[in-house]
């Protein structure tokens, strides 16, 4: 049995946060590891001169918990148990599940002894809710499944610690990077049924009755769609014509609510694009990736030419993970797969399966030939790499040793920003 996974980069974040006089935001897609984060902080906390009666954690998912359906019912639960005169640990998990929860939230916030952590399961309720309720109160930690340096560390307590490296991104890239996953030790036929259990709530909960979706099966289409085109640009219009030419009768403002409710549920996210030349945020035809490629191939059965786009998706997860504001890069009439930026500037990143080929690493170099700044760019492909394979300033990578590195991660607590209002397209 795998026993946790430590998680330490979001760890280090709710370190980073403790005592400070702000509202700790977790959020993710559903089973991504928010309440197993939330107790290994707990027991951080513990080991640590905080005493039992300090720490107050809930979980409306949990039926002890439900009859605390209001923000009054569940403050005077909260306040009834505080310990006077020491700080006091509040973790609310699923606060959603809450009526009016801001104000219960707002009002524990607002005293000196508590320190509260609260977790919710889609974007929706982030962007939304709380960016109006308690805009300026509160920062947020967005987390992902397992990153590849996660499961393979998990793996490792698995009866599958024997695997090459390689063998391991292959089953990492095969199975999930949800946690829970690791339990099953590679067990294709229980992966695929807690993936399609995964799946269905999330469907049903998080999009169908948060949009008020009348035609699943038209649902199902889109998602299936969207999966299968990870990395390809794409618009409700093109799916929509998509769609109808295959019989489906998809409008396009349909097609882009279905979209919103992907999105907000956290099963894709969306890349924009960005011109490198001109600096300016493209606000059409984004490129979309899944939350997961072991979900992805549970409703999607890839092909081998799918792996460039596979490898792809990794990377944007985790160029997320890492903090960093991510979108498709343009120049001229080429593309860079990914432009990536943070506080430090930007890097520039190039994705593909081999370039042992010349006329293949002539191809994906030459977007970055384009590029007239000084920023990082690095190819990353699933090549072995002995030294340091330089061409003119620009490195290339063996993709799973840098997935593997020691980043230095900032938490994936900053969305792509909103386009420029100077963009265009």
């Amino acid at each position: 049995m795998v026993n946790r996974i430590a998680r330490n980069e979001y760890l280090d974040w709710l370190k980073r946060w403790r005592e400070k006089q702000i509202i700790k935001v977790v959020s993710g897609v559903r089973r991504s590891g928010k309440s197993t984060l939330f107790d290994i902080y707990r027991d951080y906390l513990l080991g640590n001169g905080v005493e039992k009666e300090q720490v107050i954690m809930l979980n409306f998912e949990d039926i002890e918990y439900e009859n605390l359906s209001d923000y009054r019912l569940l403050y005077d639960y909260v306040t009834e148990r505080l310990a006077p005169d020491k700080m006091n640990y509040i973790f609310l998990d699923e606060i959603q599940h809450v009526a009016a929860f801001e104000k219960a939230v707002d009002s524990l916030f607002l005293k000196k002894n508590c320190d509260v952590y609260i977790t919710g399961s889609n974007a929706w309720f982030l962007s939304s809710d709380l960016a109006t309720v308690l805009s300026g109160r509160y920062v947020e930690l967005k987390m992902l499944p397992l990153s590849f340096r996660e499961y393979y560390t998990g793996l490792e307590e698995t009866k599958q610690h024997g695997l090459s490296k390689r063998e391991k991104f292959e089953r990492y890239l095969e199975f999930s990077s949800f946690p829970y996953i690791l339990r099953f030790e590679l067990n294709k036929r229980e992966t695929r049924e807690y993936l399609q259990g995964l799946y269905n709530t999330v469907l049903l909960n998080d999009i169908v009755a948060r949009k008020k979706i009348t035609d699943v099966e038209q649902l199902k289409k889109v998602v299936r769609f969207m999966l299968h085109n990870i990395g390809n640009k794409t618009s409700a219009t093109k799916i929509a014509n998509t769609l109808r030419s295959s019989g489906s009768g998809a409008d396009q403002k349909t097609v882009g609510k279905y979209l919103d409710g992907l999105t907000e549920s956290l099963l894709l996210y969306e890349a924009p694009r960005y011109n490198i030349k001109g600096k300016q945020y493209l606000t059409t035809q984004p490129k979309y990736y899944a939350v997961d490629i072991g979900l992805r191939n549970m409703l999607v059965r890839g092909k081998e030419s799918d792996i460039g786009h596979i490898l792809e998706n990794v990377v944007y997860l985790e160029l997320l993970r890492r903090g960093y504001e991510v979108y498709v890069g343009e120049i001229d009439d080429g593309e860079v797969d990914f432009v990536a930026r943070n506080d430090e500037g930007l890097e520039y990143y190039q994705i593909a399966a081999t370039t042992l080929d010349e006329e293949t690493l002539a191809r994906e170099l030459a977007p970055f030939r384009k590029i007239t700044d000084n920023y990082p760019k690095t190819l990353l492909t699933l090549d072995d790499v002995f030294g340091a394979a330089d061409y003119d300033g620009i490195k290339k990578r063996n993709l799973p040793e840098w997935l593997l590195e020691q980043a230095e991660y900032s938490g994936h607590f900053l969305m792509c920003r909103p386009p420029d209002p100077a963009s265009s397209d």
